[in-house]
């Protein structure tokens, strides 16, 4: 199977069915060879993130909708457009290609309607997208319920997003600072003639001047460091961590954070990890491994106190909360399709409930880090202002930071800002208000 005709197979899966782009491109029942896996990202994540565009100039190529039962056709079409309007590829190349899949996917009859609608779009591609490309939902490539929530919740900055969540992300890594130095771990790099620099916010951070394979990392194995985006590694320093607490990591998965808590305090007397997904249980335990560290964890919902916890109350907890994860969308240009106004509604009355089950087992005194890596208010600022609402014994702390938007109940990263994902941040401390 060629590369262009493994990634019809992967949109197929993604746009048709509703999988995650990142899970099917990492499941073996797609087989790419790992030659061919650098231009199947391409081809996949690149239609994938301008899929409304190219879906509305599929719309004008052709003069009724390509049939259900041949959707596949119309993935393969999108794949075709995509290589021709991003990819430096000779067009003649491309469009050989995208045509002879068709036998691959047993629709040879439509071999001419194929090479008719790319060598159209190739003819006229200027007075298409001059046409099409005044309305922002197709210019920008993101679904209208979404650009008009941003539009709502940062009029200033909604123009900004959307134009970084079309663009490539950087690759950051953390160094754990409890095997080498940052500097010294420059040094390895340099070594291995990855250029690398230094992050202004983060002093275990590293940004690496161009995205490499894990594998090509000096001492990646031996965890020497993490691959952890800069405003994912903001949120640990914020729980002020101290020799002998007790901690929890309430939603733990992959458990990143969980190893930054580690790093950060090597001597606290207990870390729990409770994750409800064993899959993404599966994930902690590998990331513990290679990072040669140990955690309590427990497979079980948060909100059943009686499944998880033993009745010890915890110093600090972190609630990296479930959401849509609309500030990573960058890094994950399927959830432009893939969420729904639905899904946030969901989300906020999750957050609510695990919020309050994770309030039970903090102690007075005790400190909770709310976070998420949404941009939307409903799920951010909205939520920490309800709870803080009906939990009287709660008090929000003001984050005093050089970086961020203060929103009154948080704060706030938006997606591109120092070239950050969009995350949020509250700190929340107990029983305070009754001291």
């Amino acid at each position: 199977m060629s590369a262009r005709h493994s990634a019809v197979q992967v949109l197929s899966s993604v746009i048709g069915d509703g999988n995650k782009l990142s899970d099917v491109l990492s499941d073996k029942k797609i087989v790419i060879d790992d030659k061919d896996k650098p231009i199947v990202q391409e081809i996949c994540y690149g239609t994938v993130r301008w899929y409304y565009l190219l879906e509305s100039i599929l719309d004008s190529l052709v003069d009724k909708p390509i049939k259900r039962k041949d959707q596949i056709l119309k993935y393969l079409i999108l794949s075709g457009l995509y290589q021709l309007k991003f990819m430096r590829k000779p067009a003649h190349a491309v469009i050989s290609e995208t045509v002879s899949i068709c036998n691959g996917l047993k629709r040879t009859s439509a071999k001419g309607l194929v090479n008719a609608i790319l060598r159209r779009y190739q003819r006229e591609a200027d007075k298409l997208e001059n046409k099409l490309t005044n309305e922002l939902e197709i210019r920008t490539s993101h679904p209208k319920w979404l650009i008009d929530r941003l539009r709502q919740d940062w009029p200033e900055d909604y123009l900004s997003i959307l134009d970084a969540n079309n663009n490539k992300p950087p690759m950051y890594l953390r160094v754990n600072q409890q095997n080498i130095s940052r500097d010294n771990y420059n040094k390895l790099l340099n070594e291995q003639h990855i250029t690398a620099s230094k992050t202004e916010f983060s002093d275990s951070g590293i940004e690496l001047l161009t995205p490499c394979n894990v594998d090509e990392l000096p001492e990646f194995n031996n965890g020497f460091i993490s691959v952890q985006d800069l405003a994912a590694q903001l949120a640990i320093p914020l729980l002020r961590l101290e020799r002998g607490q007790h901690v929890l990591d309430a939603c733990a998965a992959p458990g990143g954070k969980s190893i930054h808590i580690l790093e950060t305090e090597p001597n606290i007397a207990s870390l729990t990890l409770v994750e409800k997904e064993k899959s993404r249980a599966h994930r902690i335990e590998e990331n513990l491994l290679r990072m040669q560290m140990n955690a309590k964890l427990k497979i079980a919902d948060l909100c059943q106190l009686d499944d998880w916890w033993d009745g010890q109350l915890f110093d600090r907890i972190l609630l990296d909360a479930p959401c849509s994860a609309t500030g990573v969308i960058r890094r994950h240009p399927d959830i432009k399709i893939s969420r729904t106004p639905e899904h946030i509604n969901k989300n906020s009355q999750l957050q609510a409930e695990l919020l309050h089950a994770a309030w039970q087992t903090l102690k007075h005194g005790g400190r909770m880090l709310y976070v998420t890596c949404s941009i939307l208010r409903q799920e951010n600022s909205e939520t920490i202002k309800t709870f803080l609402q009906s939990h009287p014994d709660s008090k929000l702390e003001t984050i005093q930071t050089a970086w961020g938007i203060d929103t009154g109940y948080g704060q706030q990263i938006i997606t591109g800002q120092y070239n950050m994902d969009g995350f949020f941040y509250a700190v929340l401390l107990k029983g305070l208000n009754n001291a």
